[in-house]
């Protein structure tokens, strides 16, 4: 039986993120690397685990989420349509079942705002758990006062915090910024489309999506 675990401790895998975040390295692009995706894989899993789902779904939705980045071995653009193709010949060449691999490919290909829709429960976990993934430690340019507005905006973020409240049906993401990095303003020049597919997500898991920064309440 193919499960996370077995994905996750995949040498070829394994080589694959590592070759595909090197690529992003040489473009100066944040973080893509074993760090993102463990944590977009186990926070994806921790949405659909708090909203009630099944064991076996919340599986499937953390091995979408540890390969939802490989495409970018391929290139930047595109990387969900070519990482769900990827994904789809690894996992099938691993023996799980077509049933399975559909539904963790549908969801890689439709991650990216650029693209994507929330399709089913487990694309919407994934891409909440994907575009909430805001955090200093993401910047990877040591000169963060020369660096692009993607690292300034990453490395104002102090403290970031996904909750998931299933009694009043809302998942809100937390941010405290440090404004003398990056203003809020240009939080949302970067994030707004991310931010409002994660509403659409949130839709999709029949709950409401709650943006905070700095205590305020923004979305």
């Amino acid at each position: 039986m193919v499960t996370y675990e077995t994905v996750r401790n995949d040498a070829d895998i394994r080589t694959l993120i590592t070759r595909a975040d090197e690529s992003l390295i040489a473009l100066g692009y944040t973080e893509h690397s074993f760090a993102h995706v463990t944590y977009v894989a186990e926070t994806a899993g921790r949405i659909l685990t708090a909203l009630g789902y099944d064991a076996h779904y919340v599986d499937l939705v953390k091995i979408a989420g540890f390969l939802h980045d490989i495409g970018n071995l391929v290139n930047r653009k595109e990387h969900s349509q070519s990482g769900a193709v990827m994904a789809f010949t690894l996992l099938s060449k691993m023996g799980m079942p077509y049933d399975d691999i559909a539904v963790i490919t549908t969801a890689i290909g439709n991650h990216d705002e650029g693209t994507g829709e929330p399709v089913s429960p487990l694309a919407a976990a994934l891409i909440l758990a994907d575009k909430c993934d805001v955090r200093r430690s993401r910047v990877r340019n040591p000169d963060f006062s020369a660096s692009d507005i993607h690292d300034r905006v990453n490395y104002s973020v102090e403290k970031s915090e996904l909750a998931i409240c299933p009694e009043t049906k809302e998942i809100t993401l937390s941010l405290t910024i440090d404004t003398a990095y990056g203003p809020v303003m240009d939080y949302f020049e970067i994030f707004l489309s991310r931010m409002l597919l994660c509403r659409h997500a949130a839709i999709t898991l029949g709950t409401t999506f709650k943006l905070t920064i700095n205590n305020q309440i923004l979305l």
